[in-house]
Formats: structure tokens, sequence, C-alpha cells
């Protein structure tokens, strides 16, 4: 690994406040210009839209997790290794048919002391599934 003990500390943090489902500190920890990346290739930027999108994405998955078995880096970019999981809900009732967990990559730009880029990639269609029943 070729990455500054910091740009890890970093990332794990941003790691750390998703899994708690802390938006405040999620939207601190980005970059103003911030990239959000997801598995279909769609690019979301700006740190005020993006903290409105982790509000709407965990008040539909509470109990998202973020599971890191792997860590590589370069510089200041990190790829993370791992899996997600979370319970889909509509209600607010936590119902254990629409719990999910896939195996997911991360890659992970951070500048200064921010997370510039987050990009996910995952295959959710076991979460588009349950979210269409």
């Amino acid at each position: 690994m070729n990455t500054p003990e910091y740009v890890q500390k970093i990332v794990k943090d941003f790691v750390n406040a998703i899994n708690r489902g802390d938006v405040e500190l999620i939207t601190r920890m980005m970059s103003v210009n911030h990239r959000f990346i997801d598995g279909m290739g769609e690019v979301m930027q700006g740190s005020e839209r993006l903290k409105q999108a982790w509000i709407a994405y965990l008040k539909m998955m509470p109990d998202y997790h973020i599971e890191i078995r792997e860590i590589y880096g370069s510089g200041r970019t990190l790829v993370l290794l791992g899996e997600a999981s979370g319970t889909y809900t509509a209600d607010g009732n936590l119902k254990p048919e629409n719990f999910w967990k896939v195996p997911v990559a991360w890659r992970a730009v951070v500048v200064g002391d921010k997370i510039l880029e987050w990009q996910i990639f995952a295959d959710n269609e076991p979460v588009r599934q349950i979210m269409k029943r």
C-alpha cells in the first residue's frame, strides 16, 4: 500500500460515519464539490445535494452497513473491497425478507482532509428486486 496513513484514516472515518447514519458528519467529511458515482455510473455532485441524497437513502435503508475486508491504495486514492448490507423499508418497518447483502468495491479519492470522490461498484439487482415487491 502506497497511501499515507492519514488518507486511510479519513476514508475509514467516512465509512464509520456512514455506518452510524451520521449524515451531518458524512457531509462535513465531503469536499464542497464532492462527487458520488453509483453502481450504474450516475454522478451526483456537491455536498449539499449529497446530504439530501444520504438523508433519503438512510431513511429507505436505516440499517445500511459497510463491511470493509481489504484496502488497497496509491497516493490519495483507495480501493476498498467488502460487503454492503441493509434492510429496505418504505414504511419504517424493518422486515427480515427485505434484508440484502452484496459484495462491493468502493473507490475513494481524498484531497486535504475531505472525500472528493466516492464511487461504488456493485450489483444492486438484489436490492432492486426487493424494492419492486
